[in-house]
């Protein structure tokens, strides 16, 4: 995966960072009267897709059942084919995804972009939609004419759409006889994807609408400056009080243990789970949602927060800092930590070589009960296609069939490292080395990666022991991972009210923690959180469950 520049880390959401709305939007991206019935319940329900393991490199450090991801120390020697054919017509195909790199070149004058297009087979229109812009453009292809759709679209999960599954159910092409059950098959990548990934993603009426792109479980993560930490006294099964202590001995001068971003609540998501608290939503045996802006533990984690932020141990500017800039702070050692995706160490190893080692923290324990982690929505987005003839839709399927090629394959070194002796060469290991040309023209500023990809795996090219670092660390935490029960799940409250009730939240939440608002206005928020769409979010999402049950 080819290293991008320091500027460009912007991770959190691209590996399964916290939900970011406009409330602004919501208007916008309407798609008519709300008159689309979205809900599972009382559905006939789509079976999953049909798991089948598509072939690729066998790992040097196993992946478990439970979530822990394969290993791979060293690059495969000998690739596999993934697909026999070439998988295109020759006509033109429209895509639109999001883009968390930069503007690539135009097509002419990218080798990148045409070597794509050469082994799918086909011509390649592609729509780049980067972060900043994402919800307006959604908005507009949302409200607009259907005959303009693009072939293929990535819907990011990072962000509330208004309506998004109304939307979804309306212009999209229903996938059920193409990939329910046994019909996967005729797609061997496609069905290589875990079942996991398809929960997350969900059903819309009973229905598949999407291809998901598979995450690992492990999300939001405290990432460490693992020697400023050891340093000032991290250890083994630190407790809460260690976590603070430590904090403010890592803390002088314009040094800050802590760093934060914008819209990440101080990193609330790392710390709320150390404190037990659910992820969102929990479930109980009976069925019952539960919020975790009504949990103790939640609120118990705000006020610890509030406690880091007042004895000086935040960057002052952790409200208004972006998450590429928090990284460049961290890794110029201004920040000695910073919340974010996991995913985000295949950028954050290769660039911190020479400036400093980076670690997963382990989760502090609170009053004697070991902390949790956050696990991510195991689905990062979905993709889906144009309502088109059958054969249309089959050669779509194909073109996706092979972007989600294994890691282990030559489709998979393609997609992300580009032709070999143009784009990357190979060290001394096989392992692919980015081009001067490659740190250009790759998967991060063409996004192929968002439109479909194989199973997620552990690889750093050149860094062994980070890879078996990384698996050790799963392997510790992903039993106490705390997952969003209302993943995969419709409701109708929250593509409507979502982004606004959540917002009146964030808002309260940054307030209390940076000391403008006391803790009594957090009961008072959650009052009015719940009388004004929260309580019906609990019972759509009861209802939900029962019937994915």
């Amino acid at each position: 995966m080819p290293s991008m520049s320091r500027r460009t880390l912007l991770r959190s959401m691209a590996t399964g960072g916290a939900a970011v709305c406009v409330p602004g939007l919501l208007t916008a991206c309407s798609t008519g009267s709300d008159d689309g019935d979205v809900s599972n319940a009382g559905k006939k329900l789509a079976a999953w897709p049909a798991y089948q393991p598509a072939p690729g490199a066998k790992p040097d450090l196993a992946a478990t059942e439970a979530g822990v991801q394969a290993g791979y120390t060293a690059y495969p020697s000998d690739l596999a084919t993934s697909v026999a054919r070439t998988p295109g017509d020759g006509s033109t195909v429209k895509v639109m995804s999001i883009t968390f790199g930069t503007p690539p070149k135009g097509r002419g004058q990218n080798q990148y972009w045409r070597a794509i297009e050469k082994a799918l087979g086909v011509e390649i229109e592609y729509t780049i939609i980067s972060q900043a812009d994402y919800q307006k453009k959604m908005a507009t292809v949302m409200a607009g004419d259907p005959d303009s759709l693009p072939d293929i679209i990535n819907v990011f999960s990072g962000f509330v759409l208004p309506r998004e599954a109304q939307f979804v159910q309306r212009r999209a092409e229903d996938l059920t006889p193409f990939l329910s059950g046994e019909a996967i098959k005729k797609y061997p990548n496609l069905a290589g994807i875990p079942t996991h990934a398809w929960r997350d993603m969900g059903r819309i009426g009973g229905r598949l609408y999407g291809i998901p792109l598979e995450r690992p479980l492990p999300g939001s993560t405290l990432w460490l400056n693992q020697g400023m930490f050891t340093d000032a006294g991290m250890k083994q099964g630190w407790t809460a009080q260690d976590f603070a202590d430590v904090a403010k001995k890592a803390t002088h001068g314009k040094t800050y243990a802590l760093g934060a971003a914008t819209g990440s609540l101080f990193g609330n998501g790392v710390h709320s789970a150390a404190h037990n608290a659910p992820q969102g939503w929990a479930v109980d045996k009976k069925g019952t949602f539960h919020p975790n802006y009504t949990d103790e533990r939640y609120k118990a984690a705000i006020a610890f927060q509030a406690r880091l932020r007042k004895n000086g141990s935040y960057h002052p500017d952790a409200t208004s800092l972006s998450q590429v800039d928090l990284s460049t702070l961290f890794l110029n050692g201004t920040v000695g930590s910073q919340q974010n995706g996991f995913g985000a160490y295949q950028t954050l190893y290769p660039d911190s070589e020479g400036l400093l080692t980076p670690a997963p923290a382990t989760p502090y324990s609170v009053d004697g009960t070991p902390g949790g982690i956050v696990a991510a929505r195991r689905s990062f987005g979905y993709t889906i296609v144009k309502k088109a003839k059958k054969e249309r839709v089959e050669l779509l399927l194909r073109l996706l069939d092979y972007l989600a090629a294994p890691f282990g394959t030559k489709e998979w070194e393609l997609i992300h490292y580009g032709v070999e002796g143009v784009h990357f060469t190979r060290d001394k290991d096989g392992a692919p080395k980015t081009t001067k040309l490659g740190q250009v023209e790759n998967v991060s500023n063409l996004p192929f990666r968002y439109l479909a990809e194989g199973p997620q795996v552990l690889f750093v090219p050149g860094r062994p022991e980070a890879v078996r670092a990384l698996h050790a660390w799963q392997q510790k935490v992903v039993p106490v991972a705390i997952r969003n029960a209302s993943y995969g799940l419709q409701s109708r409250t929250e593509t409507a009210q979502g982004a606004t009730l959540r917002a009146l939240m964030d808002d309260t939440i940054t307030g209390v923690i940076a000391g403008r608002v006391p803790m009594s206005e957090y009961d008072d928020a959650v009052k009015r959180w719940r009388s004004r769409g929260g309580d019906r979010l609990a019972e759509e999402y009861a209802k939900e469950h029962a019937a994915n049950s």
